[in-house]
């Protein structure tokens, strides 16, 4: 694959709102697909933690890929940010062709500090709609009708996002969450569950992923009130929210956050995963990866209605889908009544069959391609 993929660039910088080393997601699959192909360098958002000059910490991820993270002078303007982020990549870029090069957005806030840059390429990766999330700052919504407009080619992280972005762009196109599913296939086979994991003893629901103001944890704490011999598995970092509102029965149990490799081990002990999330802006264009990570391990899955779990998941019957505490409650213990999984598992399996982070990196490289040869083709004709 490494020889006969054709990169449109020799090197790729990405600029993410996201922390390398946060949670292990959509950037991270892509971006590390990329790096066997070119040189990638990750460009996180600024730490400001020095006393002297402003620099650029880079450090390594494996073989070609490089994460990039600035470190500023605390108590700095924001006109200060601006001209002293500009000044960190003049020095970065000074000695490149940018020809070479590819810009790739996940903040639309990036476009601030490297508008004036012109590489061959650029691509906003779309992922969510970040303008609805909590702190969202207010020049975001400005900053990426600028980067649509300059963006070569658009990806969305999912169908509704796509239908609410696609008047926006003429070359966009939806890639919903992909899946790596001979890791996460490996819960089926995993006998020896975690140590934290360990002593939870009776029918386990799971989640996995950021509890911010998406989760909903009001839901969580009713079902946990309403069924105390169940045990509810958190997994997961808590941002943007004040842990003093979580809810603390005893049948919920907050492990933290996991390693992308550790996840599988916590799922082979899980009898349901969940998809918690209320219906609000932020995630009115969500498409949770975790959707196909629990089908890959095997784990039956209930919802709640984010549109881009019903459609496809939930009308294909792979998923259930509740509305209200009491759905919930009636899924998982429909769940628990069923004696033979094998069909619903056969349908899962063939439905994952053609869904992989592979074939969506290698279908984003041959888009940005066409996209060039068509940019060749129009250059040349006018």
């Amino acid at each position: 694959m490494k020889q006969s993929l054709e990169m449109p660039t020799k090197n790729l910088i990405c600029f993410s709102h996201l922390r390398w080393d946060f949670v292990f997601q959509r950037p991270q699959h892509l971006l590390t697909r990329f790096s066997a192909h070119a040189h990638v360098y990750y460009m996180e958002e600024p730490i400001f933690d020095v006393k002297d000059d402003a620099y650029l910490h880079l450090s390594t991820r494996g073989q070609g890929l490089t994460v990039v993270v600035p470190h500023l002078k605390a108590g700095m303007s924001a006109c200060e940010v601006h001209n002293t982020l500009i000044a960190l990549l003049d020095k970065f870029f000074q000695n490149s062709d940018l020809q070479d090069w590819t810009f790739w957005y996940y903040t639309p806030m990036a476009l601030s500090f490297s508008d004036k840059y012109k590489p061959k390429f650029i691509v906003y990766d779309c992922m969510d709609e970040l303008s609805a999330f909590k702190f969202a700052p207010e020049e975001l919504i400005t900053l990426e009708r600028r980067l649509l407009a300059k963006a070569d080619l658009v990806f969305t992280g999912g169908h509704s996002l796509y239908e609410s972005k696609k008047q926006q762009h003429s070359n966009i196109h939806p890639f919903p969450s992909s899946i790596d599913k001979a890791h996460f296939a490996q819960a089926r086979s995993v006998e020896k569950q975690p140590a934290d994991q360990q002593h939870i003893v009776g029918k386990k629901l799971g989640f996995y992923g950021v509890i911010d103001e998406r989760f909903d944890i009001e839901l969580i704490g009713n079902m946990a009130t309403l069924r105390p011999d169940w045990q509810f598995v958190l997994i997961g970092p808590v941002v943007k929210i004040d842990e003093a509102i979580l809810p603390r029965n005893k049948n919920i149990h907050y492990l933290g956050q996991k390693s992308y490799n550790e996840l599988p081990g916590y799922l082979a002990g899980w009898d349901i995963a969940l998809i918690p999330f209320q219906l609000n802006e932020s995630t009115r264009f969500i498409s949770p990866t975790k959707t196909p990570e629990y089908l890959a391990a095997g784990k039956p899955v209930i919802s709640t209605p984010i549109r881009d779990v019903v459609k496809p998941y939930g009308i294909k019957k792979l998923v259930h889908i509740a509305s209200s505490c009491d759905e919930f409650i009636e899924a998982i213990e429909s769940e628990f009544s069923k004696q033979d999984t094998s069909e619903w598992l056969a349908e899962v399996d063939e439905f994952l069959n053609d869904i992989s982070w592979d074939q969506t990196f290698e279908t984003m490289v041959r888009h940005m391609n066409a996209t060039l040869n068509s940019n060749k083709k129009i250059s040349i004709a006018s």
